[in-house]
């Protein structure tokens, strides 16, 4: 049981890392119906940023900058690229992002080559004990941290003219436009957004247990990916959700995959994607997204 316990609460928190990386992905697709394939060099960008960083400025301003300087990587990418592409079909436009991430990841992992990069963080190996349970101090700050910023976001995204915005641009583009919002301001503002979160996320998953930033940090991304679409690619809840989902479930076929050697070894990194194939097949719009109406 205790086992269970800690594999849970491990589950809960990097889910909710996982939660952060969805956002990114589905605040991109709200505003702009595109999905977002370069949101795995954000993230390293991002984490390659601090972890070089914080030996010159320490660890807070690192964090700070990091997270800024993605967040205007992500607008250049959207300004420079998005907005240019002479091209009106959505699905094209996410071909061009694959093309951005080969060419940021080539560059990214050529910097950081062999090297294991610490990201200098203050807790570093601190654990805390409940009663059995043990539990790394860093999963607790990423576990509290995502939920404070998913939670300031969904308030934004509800409250503030920039959150009107979007939701308006979300259900109906050409009508938002027409009533003065400005599309081109949303859009980037979304990237930016998308490209901080993906930093912060990027330092939570280079910090104890794991060793640090390396050259496949990027492939988080790629986990969180089930996430954002069995929660559904247009439902900030559902990142939240899908993000949470995928967390245990990797969590807990991890930790019992000597239990579970007949699925074969590396259960733990198949098992999101399988859960996705489930619920899709089930809800093909995912646990929160919009059925779109088609004509018969």
């Amino acid at each position: 049981m205790t086992t269970f316990l800690e594999l849970l609460v491990n589950g809960i928190s990097i889910g909710a890392v996982y939660a952060l990386i969805a956002l990114g992905f589905v605040v991109i697709f709200k505003a702009t119906e595109v999905v977002n394939f370069a949101h795995a060099s954000l993230l390293l960008a991002g984490g390659y940023l601090v972890a070089r960083l914080h030996p010159l400025v320490g660890f807070w301003p690192a964090l700070l900058l990091g997270v800024s300087a993605a967040a205007v990587v992500a607008a250049l990418i959207e300004f420079l690229i998005i907005r240019r592409a002479n091209v009106g079909s959505h699905s094209v436009l996410a071909i061009v992002t694959i093309g951005v991430d080969i060419v940021l990841t080539t560059e990214l992992t050529r910097q950081i080559g062999t090297e294991v990069l610490a990201v200098g963080d203050p807790w570093a190996d601190s654990v805390v004990r409940v009663g059995g349970i043990t539990v790394a101090e860093t999963r607790i700050v990423a576990l509290v941290t995502a939920s404070l910023l998913i939670g300031a976001f969904l308030l934004a995204f509800k409250y503030t003219g920039w959150g009107v915005a979007m939701r308006a641009t979300a259900e109906d583009a050409e009508t938002a436009a027409l009533m003065g919002i400005r599309l081109g301001r949303v859009s980037l503002g979304a990237w930016a957004v998308a490209g901080g979160l993906a930093a912060v996320a990027a330092v939570f998953l280079c910090v104890f247990p794991t060793p640090g930033l390396d050259r496949s940090t990027s492939l988080a991304a790629i986990k969180a990916f089930p996430a954002a679409i069995l929660g559904g690619l247009d439902s900030t809840t559902g990142a939240l959700v899908g993000g949470l989902i995928v967390g245990v479930t990797e969590a807990l076929m991890s930790g019992y995959q000597n239990d579970l050697a007949f699925l074969g070894r590396g259960i733990g990194d198949v098992a999101p994607f399988l859960v996705m194939i489930v619920i899709l097949l089930i809800r093909p719009a995912g646990l929160f997204g919009t059925k779109e109406p088609a004509r018969v």
